[in-house]
């Protein structure tokens, strides 16, 4: 295995970046390559697949020579993609039109229409609202809206899908993005036929990939014009992959019950495995064997997190920015030396951090961010504490209805740029009570997750959790202290509370605000 390397290639919204890993999780070479997303109306997310694959191209190729590895010691190759990018193809496998990526939120209307029809299936959803990013919904869409690419199309599938035909040949699905946005349940035979009947989408099914594959599981060899193109070896084994998020879990080795991936950036997600299957409202999943078989997959998450950081610091916070500018050091960096020096809770302020709405446990599109608790102390360093503490308000607000459907995170594995602000992972660690670890890979773990399940489909690994436990190491663990997280209860409860008492009134704005923008 010594001479072994595996190639990730981590597809994501803005670019594709491939990076070429050894058995022991050690990052080789690695380069990213951009593409466009195109917004022709508002709402609306599209990308042209043959942009994708260019960049592919480019991104494997450059890493290839970068690391300057004999093309044939590379044994095995996987990817990650972003999730809910729906492609319709012809039946030569050519699209017939422009990728609906997963931001594209056109089907609003398909999803209300899925979500008001009560199948069991629903459950996925935490019995609330169905997210518009979801196939079903765009599926429905093209249906309704695009009928002459709806016929034409035979088969339909996600970016992960069509990445992995145009490798092997091959047209199969993964049990990941499958399970965790296409209904599909294997203990229950597979896709729900009553569902997509009674949601007008039973012609779908003939559509979708019928063999369904694991994470790690050999999808096919790798085709020799693709090998000449990418400049690897033609007939390696090509593994089955998946969406991202969940690709970074096997990338901060979280593949049994009682860890959580805390995936943080922009927005903030929370990805746990559970031994046994459950469901509830505010909960999304528990989804069956789509990252490990056996297991069950619950997640969480909020929309704006990091954005608001963002938020604040380009539009309030401009004599840090010059201040820092002068100094050589980043705005962030001033606010969180004042922001450290504040006691919990900001001196009363409370943000709500709805800003795009709210993911779980509400799925809320139509909620809005708030700050309340305003007195004429308070300073720009207290709103961006506050800022910080709302967002772990949050975040332990999803964890408590965890909690009280019976699953408890015992770990968060964190990953993602906010993990290099010291404050603002302690204060997450502090308000939940929860350790939070680090790794090596830090950012990189989904494409170090593409590596996994690449090492597992050659045979370098027997299973992803011997893969992972091999491939990732822990750089640093943060203690909760026990003195703040009691004075943090406080002031997690008024931030619960806020919603409720405030839902109607943001609904009554978002309408008319709405309704005045047509």
């Amino acid at each position: 295995m010594a001479d072994q390397y595996f190639i990730g290639i981590d597809c994501g919204t803005e670019s594709v970046r491939a990076a070429i890993f050894d058995p022991q999780g050690k990052m080789i070479a690695s380069e990213a390559v951009p593409y466009a997303v195109y917004h022709a109306h508002p709402g609306w997310a599209e990308q042209n697949p043959n942009e994708w694959w260019s960049a592919i191209v480019s991104a494997v190729r450059g890493t290839v020579e970068k690391s300057g590895l004999d093309p044939h010691s590379i044994v095995g190759i996987s990817g990650d993609f972003t999730s809910c990018t729906v492609v319709f193809m012809d039946a030569q496998f050519r699209p017939l039109r422009p990728a609906i990526i997963w931001m594209d939120v056109r089907a609003a209307d398909q999803a209300r229409r899925i979500a008001a029809s009560g199948y069991k299936a629903l459950k996925y959803n935490g019995y609330g609202n169905v997210s518009a990013e979801w196939m079903p919904c765009k599926a429905l869409w093209v249906k309704e809206n695009e009928p002459e690419v709806w016929a034409r199309a035979r088969y339909v599938g996600e970016y992960v899908d069509w990445f992995m035909h145009r490798l092997t040949g091959e047209w199969v699905g993964s049990i990941n993005n499958t399970s965790i946005r296409w209904y599909y349940d294997r203990n229950t035979g597979g896709f729900p036929a009553d569902f997509y009947e009674g949601i007008g989408l039973g012609d779908l099914l003939a559509k979708f990939p019928q063999r369904i594959l694991d994470l790690g599981e050999v999808v096919g060899s790798l085709r020799a014009d693709v090998a000449s193109e990418l400049g690897l070896r033609a007939g390696i084994p090509v593994a089955q992959g998946g969406a991202d998020a969940y690709i970074a879990m096997l990338g901060l080795n979280v593949v049994e019950p009682g860890k959580m991936a805390f995936i943080v950036g922009s927005s903030h997600l929370l990805l746990g495995q559970s031994a046994h299957q459950f469901h509830g409202k505010g909960i999304f999943g528990a989804y069956t064997d789509c990252l490990i078989p056996g297991q069950y997959t619950v997640e969480g998450g909020q929309i704006s997190t990091g954005s608001v950081v963002r938020w604040f610091r380009d539009n309030f916070a401009s004599s840090y920015m010059q201040k820092a500018q002068a100094l050589g050091v980043s705005a962030y960096d001033l606010l969180t030396e004042e922001a450290a020096k504040i006691p919990p809770g900001s001196d009363g302020l409370i943000v709500l951090d709805y800003w795009q709405g709210n993911r779980t446990p509400y799925v809320d599109p139509e909620a809005r961010g708030m700050i309340w608790g305003f007195t004429l102390s308070h300073t720009p360093a207290h709103v961006f504490r506050a800022i910080i503490e709302g967002i772990a308000y949050g975040t332990e607000h999803i964890l408590r209805t965890m909690r009280e459907h019976g699953y408890v995170a015992q770990e968060l594995v964190a990953s993602g740029g906010p993990t290099k602000n010291k404050l603002w992972m302690q204060i997450h660690a502090d308000v939940s009570n929860v350790p939070i670890s680090l790794t090596e890979a830090g950012a990189s773990a989904a494409v170090l997750g593409a590596a996994i399940c690449a090492s597992v489909g050659c045979g370098a690994y027997p299973s992803l959790a011997a893969a992972s436990k091999a491939m990732v190491r822990v750089t640093e663990r943060i203690s909760p202290n026990p003195a703040t997280h009691q004075a943090y209860r406080f002031f997690v409860d008024k931030y619960i509370n806020t919603y409720p008492q405030m839902r109607d009134l943001m609904h009554e704005m978002t309408r008319y605000i709405a309704q005045r923008a047509q």
